[in-house]
């Protein structure tokens, strides 16, 4: 945080862009209060787990061979079996609200603070279009705690990146 706020006593910081998403919170602990201490927006890549918290990825699913996510190790078949359970609660949350799971993905993110903006990737425009719909999803307090409470019993299984890239993209 010590970089943060080094960089923003420089020149003022408008945002900072890190990964963020229902299976990779860890900027919650200290990126997100220092951030809004000093009023600079969030742009969290990866709001939908590369993919995986869309619902269209299981342990069955395979990739293409120059597909990174063969080199993750959150994306071993053992590992996405073992993280399937939080697919199914935003696939529960999804039925109910009547909107995709991508989009309770998505407007979970956006529910955390105002000036969070996700940019999910897709090189499909069905899926841009689907991306965008979740501006119009609507979690209520009480489907943020249900969520809330349901992720805090969980722990992902696999790291984020391979062991070689860890040191790089920190934890």
């Amino acid at each position: 945080m010590q970089t943060i706020r080094r960089a923003h006593a420089v020149q003022p910081v408008a945002a900072l862009q890190s990964e963020y998403s229902l299976w990779w919170r860890e900027p919650e602990a200290e990126i997100l209060p220092t951030l809004e201490e000093l009023g600079i927006g969030f742009v969290p890549f990866s709001p939908l787990g590369k993919g995986f918290l869309t619902g269209k990825i299981d342990e069955n699913t395979t990739f293409d061979s120059a597909d990174f996510r063969n080199i993750v190790p959150r994306f071993t078949p053992e590992a996405r079996k073992a993280n399937q359970v939080i697919v199914d609660l935003i696939g529960k949350v999804a039925e109910r609200k009547q909107a995709t799971p991508a989009q309770i993905a998505l407007a979970w993110v956006i529910a955390q603070k105002p000036w969070i903006a996700p940019i999910p990737g897709t090189t499909k425009l069905h899926r841009l279009k689907e991306n965008i719909g979740a501006v119009e999803v609507e979690l209520a307090p009480d489907d943020l705690r249900e969520i809330e409470n349901a992720t805090s019993q969980i722990t992902v299984q696999g790291a984020r990146y391979p062991e070689n890239l860890q040191r790089l993209v920190g934890r």
